[in-house]
């Protein structure tokens, strides 16, 4: 990046900024727990005031000077403080600046970066909103100010904004049953996302307020939030007619009888995951439309599968004596596959080893063959370890991710040209053979069905990294493959000390 050789002979630009980022980072090492010895590395400079008594500041042009010459001023050789920060800037004061937008959540959490991208000029410009700045994406000294102010406030909006954060704000409310139909995701907040708002709220034990600030916006993403639409627990008509459909399409393996119970849940749930839904077991809107489409996705599960639908097929498996007792582990390994091959060989069926349509159509039903007296199948099954769907393992799915190099960072996105954290991580297991739902990055910390790694130095290459906030994929040689909301691309990159300071868990998908 070219700089002007004049630079150093503009007293308050670079002072200016310098002594916020002194400022911010001082009171962030006690309310954001930025390392402390940043801070102390930090030059020592005039005071915001005292600078503003010495100079007044020009009206900031994208291509003018920020702040007038001043004769006599230390020049600061080693990198030198940019005039003003905007898109694709390069500087050490960008990552201090990242770190205070996700601190106040305007940025996903992620590893701080020097580069200025363009997520995070998109978060500087809902800043700028937020706090009545104009609106252009540019650090000069009024937003960096306001930014590094301790009393900044946190993300919040409410009726009368637009921008892409409502329409992925509105999208979730329409998964959760709060917005009736899917013409209402607008990216504008207008009284009919205030009446949604307000009545999530209501049905969560929230402040009902009708905005989204800290509290909403953390549930909206959570696993406890509460839907407003069919759950469990209801009996309707309408629920019956939910179940008869995810009979037909092999996801549910008991009668259909308008009882929302455990059953469907579990078969929600199932139907949610192979049909790229956000997997929370209620029946809302939009998993209602897609339950009805001409494009559903029928159930189907084979070998590497796990989960409670895999458990329902096994203890049906044993019920009729094809699999041994000690086998219903909830995991789709080699003595499952080998018992639903017999099952399948005496039900008349195609003997693929993997449970379709016909299959749990035939397991459910009546008039089922029995295995006689044999007990079934008395081997042991597979470990997680195990050969997954695909037979891809550790190399297929960093190979996988590779692939997706340099593709965009876009909040909410889960490919296959632009990726979120948990997104990217959701696609790449995928495309590998591994059935895993959609989940955010907080729903990674209790996902519970791999091998939990409790240590950071334990973590191999496959493993799936699950940090404050963010995840990734372990590359192996200390590296790690993610989407990075700070570098606006899927990069492979170094596991930092930032990785380890922040880490919470890891997660073995294979051996």
């Amino acid at each position: 990046m070219n700089i002007d050789k004049d630079w150093n002979r503009r007293f308050a630009g670079p002072v200016l900024l310098a002594a916020v980022t002194a400022a911010c980072l001082s009171a962030c090492n006690n309310e954001s727990g930025i390392n402390k010895k940043t801070a102390a590395a930090t030059p020592s400079v005039a005071t915001v005031s005292e600078a503003k008594k010495e100079q007044s500041v020009n009206i900031l042009t994208p291509g003018g000077l920020l702040l007038p010459d001043i004769d006599n001023v230390p020049v600061l050789k080693d990198n030198p403080i940019p005039e003003f920060l905007r898109n694709g800037v390069e500087h050490p004061i960008v990552a201090s600046l990242q770190q205070r937008l996700m601190d106040l959540g305007f940025m996903d959490n992620d590893e701080p970066t020097n580069y200025f991208g363009n997520v995070t000029e998109a978060a500087i410009k809902t800043y700028q909103r937020q706090n009545g700045l104009v609106q252009d994406g540019i650090v000069g000294p009024e937003t960096l100010n306001s930014i590094m102010s301790p009393s900044a406030k946190y993300y919040a909006v409410a009726k009368g904004v637009q921008g892409d954060d409502i329409t992925r704000i509105q999208n979730r409310l329409y998964e959760l049953g709060y917005l009736a139909n899917a013409g209402q995701v607008s990216g504008s907040f207008g009284d009919e996302t205030e009446v949604a708002v307000q009545k999530l709220q209501e049905v969560n034990g929230l402040n009902v307020d009708g905005k989204v600030g800290r509290q909403t916006i953390n549930l909206l993403y959570s696993e406890e939030i509460r839907p407003n639409y069919l759950t469990y627990g209801e009996k309707s008509d309408v629920v019956l007619a939910s179940q008869q459909r995810l009979k037909a399409l092999g996801y549910l393996m008991t009668e259909p009888d308008g009882a929302y119970g455990n059953d469907t849940v579990t078969a929600v749930k199932q139907f949610q995951s192979r049909n790229d839904l956000v997997v929370d077991g209620y029946l809302g809107p939009s998993t209602r439309v897609a339950l009805n489409s001409s494009e559903a996705q029928p159930n189907g599960m084979g070998l590497g599968e796990q989960g409670d639908s895999v458990t329902r097929i096994q203890q049906l498996l044993n019920k009729y004596g094809y699999l041994a007792k000690g086998n219903i582990t909830g995991y789709y390994g080699e003595a499952t596959e080998k018992a639903v091959k017999e099952f399948q060989n005496r039900n008349g069926l195609s003997s693929d080893g993997a449970v379709g349509q016909m299959t749990l159509s035939k397991l459910t039903g009546s008039g089922v063959k029995s295995a006689g007296s044999s007990g079934g199948s008395g081997g042991n099954t597979t470990g997680k370890g195990g050969t997954v769907k695909g037979g891809s393992g550790v190399s297929g799915l960093l190979s996988i991710a590779r692939s997706k190099l340099g593709s965009p960072y876009v909040w909410g996105a889960k490919g296959s040209g632009s990726f979120d954290c948990s997104g990217f991580v959701y696609w790449s297991l995928n495309q590998a053979g591994v059935r895993q739902s959609y989940i955010t990055s907080s729903g990674w910390r209790s996902v519970g069905k791999y091998t939990k790694i409790s240590s950071f130095g334990s973590l191999q290459a496959g493993d799936i990294i699950v940090v404050s906030g963010h995840v990734g994929i372990v590359a192996g040689g200390g590296k790690v493959i993610d989407a990075s909301s700070s570098n606006g691309r899927v990069v492979e990159r170094s596991l930092s000390s930032w990785w380890s300071n922040n880490f919470i868990c890891g997660w073995r998908i294979f051996g």
